[in-house]
């Protein structure tokens, strides 16, 4: 008969698996909080919010560095590593055939990734 294993002594399995995606989830979140406060610092101070300005935005550079891209693009990226770790979750709560799961993992993985391609054609396109 096998012991069970309880209190101090217990047998813990896959202890940690959350931890990181508990720190990613508040990091991605932070990251996103003020790349949107700096947005709408901008849209508040612009006085006309037209193609040009926003495209100025984007498109600001301290010496030769691209800051405005770089941070649009790591505010992105940000959101993509936000969503894939709630719907990972969300899949791995609610779908609970494993051929569904993983069907609908790889579904949100290939769209998450068309959508950061699509951004990085638009944004270093300028």
């Amino acid at each position: 008969m096998a012991q069970e294993r309880i209190g101090r002594k217990r047998l813990v399995v896959g202890a940690h698996y959350g931890t990181r995606d508990f720190i990613v989830q508040r990091a991605t979140a932070v990251i996103m909080a003020v790349y949107t406060l700096v947005l709408v610092l901008y849209a508040v101070l612009v006085p006309s919010l037209d193609f040009e300005s926003w495209r100025a935005f984007f498109a600001f550079t301290v010496g030769t560095l691209p800051v405005g891209q770089l941070l649009a693009t790591l505010a992105f990226l940000s959101l993509a590593w936000h969503a894939w770790v709630g719907v990972r979750d969300i899949w791995m709560d609610y779908a609970h055939s494993d051929g569904l799961r993983l069907f609908l993992q790889v579904l949100t993985i290939l769209w998450l990734v068309a959508a950061v391609v699509f951004f990085g054609q638009i944004l270093w396109s300028l």
